[in-house]
């Protein structure tokens, strides 16, 4: 299995509102359709991601979402929501003649996955979920707030960027703070924000080198979509999981979660599988958010092989 071939179509699709979404097709152009849905909000695709999918059995669509990587305008928030992303996802297929497809996403691709599919279930094959973000309060709280005590130092450092009374309230003030911060602000904000994330996901020891010239800048468009996306509750409502979930039952569904991710808790993962009648949960031991950590990329290319040939994941 090639872990990252090369894409065998590239174009841009218009989708309305001043939005043109960068689409990459790679894998069997004949093969069983997958999309494969990017975290963030903001991270744009990466095709690290094909080395999940046999590229022998497969046709891997991904995209850049609205704001996203080479989808212009990159960083634009206007006509720029969860249900925006929903309705693209759709367009693509209709644009590709696609009947079915399965729908594969982590993280906030996870969440978007998760609402494609309730929204849309007739056009789904099968999902996988990797890394279950649902957007809450709780999500935001767990995440900028409760994760403190792992990087105590990287967390003080964030949070001093802050007025005294919201640093313990992170996750209410760095997404507006963000948004409306001067552009000789950004920049600083962004920087600790991803000490912060880079902690969280890889430890508080690890090295972390900020980003300059170029890399920076695309980071502050990356982090701004995220922060609209954050600031606005993802554009769902409370408890929107439980309704799509439950839609799914009986769609081949595999959840998959590490029991050390520090980024999006485990206790969304159970929690959607327990709402979903049929679907299958897999807590891969000692992995956190990362997908390509060693275990949690074994266990996306053993799922994906299993619904190659079973169309299930029996």
């Amino acid at each position: 299995m090639t872990l990252t071939p090369d894409p065998w179509s590239v174009f841009a699709l218009d989708v309305g509102d001043g939005h043109r979404l960068h689409v990459e097709q790679s894998g069997t152009p004949d093969g069983l359709p997958v999309i494969c849905l990017h975290g963030g909000p903001g991270s744009g695709m990466a095709a690290a991601h094909r080395q999940f999918f046999d590229i022998a059995r497969y046709h891997i669509i991904q995209f850049d979402q609205r704001g996203c990587g080479r989808s212009t305008p990159r960083g634009g928030l206007e006509h720029n929501s969860t249900a925006h992303l929903v309705a693209d996802i759709e367009r693509i297929r209709q644009h590709l003649g696609i009947d079915r497809w399965l729908v594969f996403g982590g993280s906030w691709g996870a969440t978007l996955a998760l609402d494609y599919a309730a929204t849309h279930r007739d056009a789904c094959l099968g999902v996988i979920l990797r890394g279950m973000f649902f957007g809450s309060a709780d999500d935001l709280h767990r995440f900028f707030d409760d994760g403190q005590r792992h990087a105590p130092a990287v967390h003080t450092r964030l949070a001093a960027l802050a007025p005294p009374g919201a640093r313990t309230r992170l996750a209410n003030w760095l997404p507006a703070a963000l948004l409306a911060a001067r552009p000789a602000d950004q920049a600083e904000l962004v920087t600790a924000w991803m000490a912060w994330e880079s902690a969280l996901d890889n430890g508080p020891t690890t090295r972390f080198t900020p980003p300059t010239g170029e890399s920076l800048a695309a980071a502050i468009d990356k982090y701004r979509v995220q922060a609209h996306y954050l600031h606005h509750n993802c554009f769902l409502a409370a408890g929107w999981w439980r309704g799509a979930a439950a839609a799914l039952a009986d769609l081949p569904v595999a959840i998959l979660h590490g029991t050390q991710d520090r980024i999006c808790h485990p206790d969304n993962a159970r929690a959607v599988h327990a709402a979903c009648p049929g679907s299958r949960l897999q807590l891969i031991d000692g992995c956190g958010h990362n997908p390509f950590a060693p275990a949690m990329a074994a266990a996306l290319g053993e799922v994906t092989r299993r619904f190659a040939v079973d169309m299930g994941f029996g």
